[in-house]
């Protein structure tokens, strides 16, 4: 039995989605407990060369709407980049989730072969199977990761099992 990309890609998007939004809501509740400015969190990150916590929002949002829109030959929608507050970042992973939710297993079918040109300077093309698996998926998952343990390393009350929904 096979999967489909849909079910590689919607599905799991989601779910890491819904893993942010559950840190956010820590994050808050943490920055409240211990009266922290909640900007010091969404500022925070692992190392001076590294995005804050904002960008790994950012990076995974776009992320899962940019593999989608280039699976589809189709514009994902546009971002500014310049979310601040927990606020503005739930906003953006609502946003994010409003566009994946418009994908159907049909609007994927056939993807697994289209032939996808890696972001950036490498001109690297892929299979779309192999674009969502060796690419799309670990970026993704990165992003998210990299989320938590900013938080983590802030002090905030997340573990496994927030990251694994």
């Amino acid at each position: 039995m096979s999967i489909s990309i849909y079910r590689l890609t919607v599905p799991m998007f989601q779910r890491g989605l819904a893993s942010l939004k559950t840190y956010l809501d820590k994050a808050e509740a943490y920055a409240k407990e211990k009266n922290i400015d909640p900007a010091v969190l969404v500022a925070a990150r692992l190392a001076p060369d590294m995005l804050p916590l904002s960008g790994q929002y950012q990076r995974a949002s776009d992320s899962a709407k940019f593999t989608l829109s280039r699976l589809t030959a189709t514009d994902a929608p546009k971002f500014e980049d310049n979310e601040k507050t927990f606020d503005e970042l739930r906003e953006r992973l609502a946003k994010t989730e409003a566009y994946l939710a418009g994908f159907s297993e049909e609007a994927l079918e056939g993807t697994e072969a289209r032939e996808i040109t890696l972001p950036g300077k490498s001109g690297i093309v892929l299979p779309g199977v192999d674009y969502v698996t060796a690419f799309a998926l670990p970026n993704f998952y990165f992003h998210v990761t990299t989320a938590h343990a900013i938080l983590r390393n802030q002090g905030a009350p997340i573990g496994k099992r927030d990251y694994l929904g």
